[in-house]
């Protein structure tokens, strides 16, 4: 409904309509960064094309009230791309120096509360073209029964470009044509990434050997110049080939300084040969230097692939690896394993038991375990069994088997891990067996220890005592599987069964699951018990503030909603006035604390319901007022500046007021206008009791040129004033009426001396010369060169081709003229104007060009003041239009497609001056030759006046 109401009231502002406060509407987006070309594509929407590094400034133009906040995202781009994740609110979006992955299509969003928001949006197309890459590849064949052979090259050039590049190939200087030599061929190939042209020469001729140059070009879109890359083939022409001074696996201590030397040995020219690194980059302390890689003083940090290549772009590009390994160990564990095919849990005599020794290191295949008895090496036997590599553990395992153990294998038992001939320190761990020094570990929480509560950012201790020979360590994990633990782990272990958490919040509440580790004691069925965290928090209150407003005289009524708290229970409820305690106000005895009292000038302030439950205690805060709520500064007043005597200008200040009834009756206003902080004026406004909605106005007077100020406004009742909102308003330099050969605009800038493109047409009109045309335009349309006959020269003109159909209609519209006399001479009426300008017609397809007078006022009239339609010829022709505007009016041209593609129209050199046309060999005052322009091309005010002249004209007759 909202939209329709838009469209059927377009040229009545709201405004005038009596109501203020409206949803946003007619979302546009201006550009001023450095745009190539903005144009439409076949669905209508604007494309801003621009060259990679260089500022993109879209600016979201939209009206409504209050204020729109406006707010841009984007999609269809890379997801690396930060702005994509994030919201940026501000009218303005600027990206300075703007990267290829950031294009894509931006949407402008404006929403104030009211209505439906309104959105609008612009495909920004980055244009860029890399430096092309040139690889060659060889290929001999036998031809006639190996009688002789063939060499055939290949010549792959590829680019990445936007737009897709053109490819030229030269042999020296010299550009190839396939068609003029039998001995090459060019193609592009399938499958390949980017953009790729391929030359081939088949069976390599004497002449063939010479450089060659790829070039490409995107026709000097954006002002992006050519690039080339050159290649000289010889009979040498070779490509790379590798040899490692290590072998493909290399092992080494801490500390030892590392050379890994990668010489070439074939190709030409000569290859380059860089060194990288996989999974991370090359270590700091490394450097590279003719192909010899060299590590100072490793740590196990420096691990890793190292990857050497050779690059001649000739073939494939030769690489050798190398896998790095630092040596390392640590974290050195024992089990003590029991005889699993009885089900013990205990060292028992007769029986099979087991030792297991496990370290962590690189590589972990070269570590050497041995075993000793009592200090003593251990030998296989009978009775005693070493395991190198113990199938049933991890990988990396050893194990020592004791097969039917009796009171002689009762001992100290070491397991003692190194690297042979390493300078790595080996690890050594000793378990004591006996009967009495193994025993089952017992897990226990000790008393009033299942629950532990603590205040939410306090410190808790959740303790799990366990007893047992030897003593494993304790694994905590939460008792639901799918949350991690505080650290992110989803165990941590503890030495003594104590896991201390800080810094305590609500979503770690609940059940914590101890456990015995299988490691550093016996391998059994853990042990395990729970403890339950009680985290406990002050009452979570609703609201956290509120701003009330009431009329004096008024019952007012509070309510602080509980709804959640840790212990449920409140222990105490409080009410506080501006800082002190409520001791003749009660509140009513319920769950949710609620305050009632009548409103007057004396009990306005700050209300505070401050509630606890022993832990701490939270508040709702109101503030209670009978100050009305501030104004809204109405920010689309049309032409809210006027020049007055004396280098002063007015400005007409607009506003509505929020929420007028919610308060005591507002009766006026104050206005402060203040320059740099200081006061310059302040006056009390009467008004008669505002109605949500309604536009109020005040205009300010004797304002100095050019001079910018902050105009401050607040509401006053009976009893008090409202906060007041702030505003700048600043003076915009008016129009002011150059001499006719100063004012000719020939469109040679690209700000195109103050033109617009009209928000509410299907296409825009576009700048152009004979430099950036496109070379597959049709012939038949369209000027050749600007008005004066230079290629260099500018004009405005439409595209009929596709997408365009007919009837789709351009509108270029001028800048806003401010007419301040309001009579010609001799008391003739209005101060008569000219427009002049020329205009290229050529085509079988032309449409119309119109020329409308788009008058400024409380709405904006549009006039048809001349129009022409069919084919004009090839030649550029002048046009002079008198008319005598009675205020502020744009210019507007509108061109409308015609029937076909030949349909082109031009516009140049226009020029808006003061008095009336001098008449020359020139159209004059052309109005509706032809058939008259189609109606739903026309805006919805002419249609109107358009109307009324035929009803008078039928009257008349």
């Amino acid at each position: 409904m909202e939209l329709f109401w838009i469209l059927l009231f377009s040229i009545i502002p709201p405004y005038a309509r009596g109501q203020g406060v409206y949803a946003p509407a007619n979302a546009q987006i201006a550009h001023s960064g450095q745009a190539c070309v903005v144009k439409e594509d076949n669905i209508s929407e604007r494309i801003y094309t621009i060259r990679e590094g260089d500022r993109l400034e879209l600016q979201c133009l939209v009206k409504g009230h209050p204020r729109p906040q406006v707010r841009w995202t984007k999609t269809a781009g890379s997801a690396s791309d930060k702005f994509q994740e994030t919201s940026i609110y501000n009218e303005t979006l600027r990206i300075e120096g703007i990267q290829r992955v950031q294009g894509g299509r931006y949407y402008c969003k404006a929403d104030n509360g009211v209505g439906v928001a309104a959105i609008k949006s612009i495909r920004v197309d980055v244009q860029y073209l890399d430096k092309p890459v040139l690889t060659v590849h060889q290929t001999i064949s036998d031809v006639r029964g190996s009688y002789y052979q063939e060499k055939t090259v290949f010549l792959r050039c590829t680019v990445n470009s936007n737009p897709p590049a053109r490819f030229i190939w030269k042999r020296g200087t010299t550009p190839i044509e396939q068609s003029k030599d039998t001995g090459v061929d060019i193609y592009e190939p399938l499958y390949t990434q980017g953009e790729t042209k391929v030359l081939k020469l088949k069976n390599l001729r004497p002449k063939d050997f010479a450089n060659y140059t790829c070039q490409v070009s995107v026709r000097n879109v954006c002002d992006i110049p050519d690039n080339s890359v050159t290649f000289q083939l010889t009979n040498a022409t070779t490509p790379p080939a590798l040899r490692l001074s290590v072998n493909e696996t290399l092992v080494v201590d801490p500390g030892k300084d590392v050379t890994l030397s990668c010489e070439v040995t074939a190709g030409f020219p000569k290859p380059t040969v860089t060194w990288s690194r996989t999974p991370n980059a090359l270590p700091r302390n490394s450097r590279v230097r003719d192909g010899t890689l060299t590590l100072r003083s490793v740590t196990p940090t420096d691990s890793g692939f190292y990857n050497c290549t050779a690059v001649n772009n000739v073939g494939n590009p030769a690489k050798r690896n190398v896998n790095l390994i630092i040596r390392s160990m640590s974290n050195l564990t024992f089990q003590i394993t029991p005889d699993s095919n009885k089900d013990s849990e205990s060292i028992q005599m007769g029986r099979d038991l087991k030792l297991s020794c496990h370290v962590d290191a690189q590589p972990q295949d070269k570590v050497n375990y041995t075993w000793y008895k009592n200090a003593a090496p251990i030998y296989n036997s009978e009775s005693l069994i070493v395991l190198r590599s113990d199938p049933d553990m991890a990988p990396g395992t050893s194990s020592l088997e004791i097969v039917d153990m009796k009171f002689r294998d009762q001992a100290t038992y070491s397991c003692v891990a190194n690297f042979p001939a390493s300078t790595v320190p080996e690890l050594r761990m000793d378990v004591n067996i006996t009967q009495s020094s193994v025993t089952p570990p017992i897990l226990t929480v000790p008393a009033g220890g299942q629950v532990v509560s603590v205040r939410e950012g306090g410190t808790a201790e959740l303790v799990c005592l366990v007893d047992g020979k030897p003593r494993p360590p304790v694994l905590w994990s939460r008792a639901d599987k799918d949350l991690a633990m505080p650290t992110g782990e989803w165990a941590v272990e503890t030495r003594d069964g104590r896991l201390r958490l800080t810094s305590v919040t609500r979503d770690l509440m609940g059940a914590y699951r101890c456990q015995t580790a299988t490691y550093n004691g016996l391998n059994i069925k853990p042990r395990q018990a729970q403890v339950q965290l009680n985290v406990q928090y002050a009452p979570v209150l609703d609201p956290v503030f509120q701003d009330v407003r009431s009329p004096n005289y008024q019952l007012v009524t509070l309510r602080c909603v509980i709804q959640k708290s840790n212990p449920a229970r409140v222990t105490s409820v409080r009410w506080v006035r501006n800082g002190e305690p409520l001791s003749s106000l009660t509140t009513d005895p319920q769950e949710n604390p609620q305050l009632k009292f009548k409103l007057d000038p004396g009990n306005n302030g700050t209300y505070e319901c401050r509630v606890s439950n022993g832990v701490g205690t939270s508040t709702c805060t109101f503030n209670v007022t009978s100050r009305p709520y501030n104004a809204e500064f109405y920010y689309d007043t049309p032409n809210p500046i006027r020049i007055l005597k004396g280098n002063n200008y007015s400005y007409q200040l607009q506003w509505t007021q929020r929420e007028p009834q919610a308060t005591d009756r507002i009766i006026g206003y104050w206005i402060n206008v203040r320059k740099e902080k200081q006061n310059l004026f302040s006056k009390q406004v009467d008004k008669k009791e505002p109605v949500k909605g309604a536009l109020m106005s005040f205009t300010l007077n004797d304002l100095k040129i050019p001079l910018s100020y902050e105009v401050r406004l607040s509401p006053i009742t009976t009893y008090s004033t409202g906060d007041y909102v702030s505003r700048n308003i600043k003076y915009s330099e008016p129009y002011t009426y150059p001499r006719p050969s100063d004012h000719v605009c020939g469109f040679e800038d690209e700000r195109i001396c103050g033109f617009s493109q009209d928000r509410s047409d299907n296409f825009d009109w576009t700048r152009q010369n004979y430099l950036t045309q496109n070379p597959k335009r049709s012939s038949n349309t369209g000027p050749e060169m600007d008005r004066s006959g230079t290629k260099e020269g500018y004009y405005m003109y439409i595209e009929a081709s596709r997408p365009r159909v007919a009837d789709d209609a351009a509108r270029l519209l001028s800048p806003l003229y401010n007419v301040t006399a309001a009579r010609g001479p001799k008391g003739s009426g209005r101060v008569p104007h000219c427009i002049s300008f020329f205009y290229h017609m050529k085509g079988k397809h032309i449409g119309y060009l119109n020329v409308w007078m788009r008058v400024k006022g409380i709405a904006s009239v549009d006039n048809l003041v001349w129009s022409l339609k069919g084919n004009q010829s090839s030649d550029w022709k002048q046009a002079n239009i008198n008319f005598n505007p009675s205020g502020p009016f744009q210019v507007m041209f509108e061109a409308i497609r015609g029937s076909g593609y030949e349909g082109d129209i031009a516009i140049d050199d226009v020029s808006v001056t003061k008095g009336k046309c001098k008449q020359e060999n020139s159209v004059s005052n052309t109005v509706l030759i032809g058939r008259a322009p189609d109606r739903h091309s026309l805006p919805l005010a002419s249609l109107l006046s358009f109307a009324l002249c035929s009803c008078l004209l039928l009257l008349y007759r």
